[in-house]
């Protein structure tokens, strides 16, 4: 279709160039060059259109490469499968349950409850995780935050802020594939603070065990 278009294009630029040199009427000439217009009109539309396939290409291609290299992991232990996909750390607990712990500067920026790229990336291959390994499994994210009192944000307290982050991973990974039946979202505020105020500010999936 594109080599059509601009084949028509340079036979009507021609026509429209002869036609003006000539003594045909003015009504022929004018419609010559609006259909010179319309051509090339059409051409930038399927220029545009081929630019965004190519994009869209290479979006698919890379997801796919992705994909396999988490199926690889996964297919030698979840933990290493959790692990290698950047800054998440994974714990299993006497009970059974799988933890993955998100750093929430990796997640959010300051008092912010909207997901940085950085932080899509990670969920995004948590989701395929959950739904490799543990797609029957129920799944509990649990926000927290550093103990330091809310003061310049517009949130209440750090159960609130806690709650929407939580709410936020919970959608995200909803919106990836995961069962929204299965998955449910915790405030935990500044309960169970770890070393640092840093790695406080956190948002952990839990698996829960059968």
């Amino acid at each position: 279709m594109f080599r059509r278009i601009t084949r028509c294009l340079a036979l009507a630029t021609t026509m429209s160039l002869v036609v003006g040199c000539s003594s045909v009427p003015k009504d022929e000439y004018e419609a010559a060059l609006s259909e010179n217009a319309e051509l090339r009109d059409k051409l930038a539309s399927a220029q545009s259109m081929l630019e965004r396939s190519e994009g869209d290409k290479q979006q698919l291609l890379q997801e796919n490469q992705d994909l396999s290299a988490d199926l690889s992991r996964v297919k030698q232990s979840p933990a290493a499968a959790a692990g290698a996909a950047g800054p998440v750390g994974s714990t299993t607990r006497a009970s059974g349950d799988v933890v993955l712990s998100v750093a929430g500067d990796v997640l959010f920026d300051s008092g912010q409850v909207t997901l940085k790229a950085a932080g899509r990336r990670e969920l995004d291959r948590i989701a395929r995780l959950i739904m490799t390994q543990y797609s029957t499994n129920t799944i509990r994210v649990e926000g927290y935050t550093d103990s330091d009192p809310i003061r310049k944000s517009k949130w209440k307290s750090n159960e609130h802020l806690s709650a929407e982050r939580a709410l936020a991973v919970e959608n995200y990974l909803v919106a990836r594939g995961v069962d929204g039946d299965r998955i449910y979202s915790a405030a935990m505020g500044s309960a169970s603070p770890k070393s640092n105020k840093e790695a406080s500010r956190r948002v952990e999936i839990v698996i829960l065990a059968k």
